[in-house]
């Protein structure tokens, strides 16, 4: 079981791990209230996980972009 968790999260957007870090919240719990809330809402917090991913891959992008490597100059 502990391999298909570590998979799972290797393989995701990290989305309720940063939001843990930033909440000072284990991420585990969010990941839980996040099924929970999935469950009883039909789905709905799927699509603000999927905006938040979005947003994260963006943001890592910009500062990408902004900062380059001397081997992307």
């Amino acid at each position: 079981m502990n391999k298909l968790r570590y998979f799972v999260e290797s393989q995701a957007f990290g989305v309720c791990t940063k939001l843990g870090e930033m909440m000072n919240i284990s991420a585990s719990s969010i990941r839980l209230y996040f099924i929970y809330t999935s469950c009883l809402t039909l789905g709905s917090p799927v699509v603000l996980y999927l905006i938040m991913a979005f947003w994260m891959e963006m943001n890592k992008h910009l500062r990408r972009h902004n900062n380059p490597t001397i081997w992307e100059l």
